[in-house]
């Protein structure tokens, strides 16, 4: 239960903080920022206990590795889902008690480019973050949390023109919950990190052995 229940926090407050400083113009440029200052408070907080994922692509990568059971994958999952959804409508209700405007809506025009940009990104995130959040002495610790956060940024600022720079379904269904983006346009956001992160995991497994201690 305390490893669901990380999930659950962790998730939320990531997604309660893309929701609201994405609204805010004057702040948007430094949205990166506020989003990996949380990420890595989250990491650092609930890694030892979870392995702080937040994200369903990360969860089915330790599937994948053998590092969750199926039943943990499972509960991971719905509570990300369910996170993701109460922390986008309460974002929303506090985005209008803050004087907010309607919510701005991402309109994809080229959903390929979507497609690619979470793709490319959710491969960096999932193939650096396995060399670290998968090695159980780094799981919670300060180079976890570091790198995570900078390379959310790092990734966020590449990418964020093209799609948003999600690289997490959990947000990305979080954000069309709230309205930021069309739920025609969810599958890309699903499909792009999905094949990512499958990707990612792909190359770690090929370049690294048992032999090298991972």
């Amino acid at each position: 239960m305390k490893k669901y229940l990380t999930e659950f926090i962790g998730t939320f407050f990531l997604v309660l903080t893309a929701v609201l400083v994405n609204q805010q113009p004057g702040i948007i440029p430094m949205a990166p920022w506020a989003i990996a200052g949380v990420y890595m408070g989250m990491v650092l907080a609930g890694g030892g206990l979870s392995g702080a994922h937040y994200n369903p692509v990360l969860t089915l990568v330790g599937l994948m590795n053998r590092k969750l059971s199926r039943t943990d994958t499972l509960y991971y999952l719905v509570a990300q889902l369910i996170a993701a959804t109460m922390a986008a409508s309460i974002g929303v209700f506090l985005h209008e008690c803050g004087g907010g405007t309607s919510i701005i809506t991402r309109i994809q025009e080229q959903s390929l480019c979507v497609v690619m940009a979470e793709f490319f990104g959710t491969f960096a995130l999932t193939y650096t973050l396995m060399h670290v959040a998968f090695v159980p002495s780094a799981e919670g610790s300060l180079q976890h949390g570091i790198t995570a956060a900078f390379l959310l940024v790092a990734l966020s600022y590449t990418f964020g023109r093209l799609s948003g720079g999600f690289f997490n379904p959990a947000l990305a269904f979080g954000a069309s919950v709230a309205g930021m983006i069309a739920w025609e346009d969810l599958w890309g956001y699903v499909l792009g990190p999905g094949l990512g992160a499958a990707a990612g995991a792909t190359v770690y497994q090929l370049i690294n052995t048992p032999d090298d201690g991972y």
